[in-house]
């Protein structure tokens, strides 16, 4: 019975990092990089689409990310919806055939509000894996009052869920800790 309460917080907290490093993906470090674009969708065909559905991704050089749609068609399209997402605040350009999309270099200043946001990002998971906790061990209190577990399940389950919390918590300082690494790295 506790195995399901655990493998519930383990859904969870798995969950929160995969949502952490996603973000990471999308936060500049004045290099180029294809994750950049992931939460990018294109409107083609009437209908919203991943940016690789419509187009190959590449990085020809460290400042620079080049689209080649496969309809050259939508290539307003893909466009329109890089320069629409203000999150990343890239200027695409394109000549017809390929779209290119200039990196621009990071001030210091740009780079202190960039560590800034990781830790915001990293104060969500936090706070979204101790949610999880909570309701891991709420769940448990309940079962034990209900009498479907007893007092030494709860205090195994308790001693599980603690050395999971301090894992993920390793986990998301190490994580924070390269992109800063790399955010800093001029």
């Amino acid at each position: 019975m506790t195995n399901d309460i655990f493998s519930e917080l383990q859904t969870e907290t798995t969950a929160a990092l995969d949502h952490l490093e996603d973000e990471m993906k999308k936060i500049r470090t004045g290099r180029a990089s294809s994750g950049m674009l992931d939460s990018i969708q294109v409107v083609v065909y009437g209908s919203p689409m991943p940016l690789v559905a419509v187009g190959s991704v590449t990085i020809p050089e460290a400042q620079q990310i080049q689209i080649t749609p496969f309809d050259p068609s939508n290539i307003q399209a893909i466009a329109s919806a890089i320069r629409d997402d203000q999150s990343l605040g890239l200027n695409p350009v394109d000549d017809g055939r390929v779209i290119r999309v200039q990196i621009p270099a990071l001030t210091t200043e740009r780079r202190q509000q960039i560590v800034k946001q990781l830790g915001e990002k990293a104060e969500e998971c936090h706070i979204r894996t101790r949610n999880a906790r909570h309701e891991a061990l709420r769940a448990a209190k309940k079962k034990k009052d209900d009498k479907e577990i007893s007092e030494d399940d709860v205090r195994r389950l308790e001693k599980q869920v603690d050395d999971l919390m301090a894992t993920i918590k390793t986990k998301i300082d190490t994580i924070v800790a390269q992109k800063e690494k790399e955010i800093m790295t001029v």
